[in-house]
């Protein structure tokens, strides 16, 4: 039988993405990013007049810093010495939407910070491609881990025999997103997280209709200790 698989996101949670993209965004093209508003579109001003960044100027800034601006991300606290915990044990491969064109960059950085993994880019839903990446490997339990709801749903409909997930790594902004639905857990940090992941490998696959956040168990994971 194959080894048990995590399928994990990148930005917010292997290394942190809003902040050095903030203070960039803030030096390089006077646009003031709202930290506490979870969506691009509605978090993004110009400094001068206070008037929102077009919706389709968001993806060029964004595409702006991960040409040029990569090596200001630094790894999430705890996420380096995770995968090679769970390395130890299951396969790991980096699922994320920075897109195909900048897969081997992403690569060549989680390299750089001590994650050795290999990448698939993508834009949009990550459920179809999840699902491909499952049909390839054929591994004996999987778990996703993502901080944006909106995977969530889509793993949960493309494959909802994975267990998920939900994390948000950066500090600033955790407090401000709300638990995704359709996530089976909400861990913050790395040390909890790594538990919880290799518990779901010997567990094996979440029983049928085990779908929704069970938000008791999460708030006691992410109580401070």
């Amino acid at each position: 039988m194959s080894r048990p698989l995590l399928i994990t996101d990148c930005d917010e949670v292997l290394l942190h993405m809003v902040v050095p993209f903030a203070q960039w965004v803030d030096h390089a093209h006077g646009i003031h990013f709202d930290l506490s508003r979870g969506e691009f579109t509605e978090a993004l001003r110009h400094k001068e007049t206070g008037d929102l960044i077009e919706r389709e100027a968001v993806w060029p800034l964004l595409e702006d810093f991960f040409l040029t601006q990569m090596h200001r991300q630094q790894a999430i606290a705890g996420a380096v010495a995770a995968m090679r915990e769970i390395g130890k044990v299951a396969d790991i491969v980096v699922l994320t939407n920075i897109g195909p064109n900048f897969r081997a960059r992403r690569a060549a950085q989680l390299l750089a910070a001590g994650i050795d993994a290999p990448v698939v880019g993508n834009h949009g839903g990550k459920g179809a491609p999840l699902a491909m990446i499952l049909a390839e490997r054929k591994p004996s339990v999987a778990v996703f881990v993502d901080d944006l709801d909106v995977h969530h749903d889509s793993v949960a409909r493309h494959a909802p025999d994975v267990w998920r997930l939900h994390m948000v790594g950066e500090p600033v902004i955790a407090g401000h997103i709300k638990p995704a639905p359709m996530a089976h857990a909400r861990i913050d940090d790395w040390v909890r997280a790594t538990s919880w992941i290799l518990d779901r490998f010997i567990e094996g696959p979440p029983l049928p209709g085990h779908a929704g956040l069970d938000h008791a168990a999460s708030a006691v994971l992410n109580r401070a200790s």
